[in-house]
């Protein structure tokens, strides 16, 4: 993987929790659910992925302890703000070649 990509992130469905969660402050599950469209089982396994690593906070936030909390934690969002500079680093170093030019 490119340098300052970072694998965890990196999987699409990953970097969009991430964004999502950089953008607010706290979001509920089910809200990030319905933005990706994904399956309970399959969210989970993303959702899994980005805690273990230490950059998502999942709790059960008040009285309804059905309804689950996640937001980023700080070495989440350095390591969100890190792969997108990366990212842009990327797009922005990319030229294309001038047809005739060798």
């Amino acid at each position: 993987m490119t340098a300052g990509l970072d694998p965890v992130i990196h999987p699409t469905h990953r970097l969009r929790i991430c964004a999502m969660l950089a953008a607010g402050t706290t979001l509920e599950l089910s809200v990030v659910k319905d933005s990706l469209d994904l399956s309970p089982s399959a969210l989970s396994k993303q959702v899994a992925a980005l805690v273990d690593a230490g950059y998502v906070r999942q709790e059960r936030l008040g009285t309804d302890t059905r309804r689950v909390w996640l937001s980023m934690t700080r070495q989440g969002l350095a390591a969100y703000r890190g792969h997108v500079a990366a990212l842009q680093e990327i797009v922005g170093a990319t030229t294309v070649p001038r047809p005739g030019s060798a």
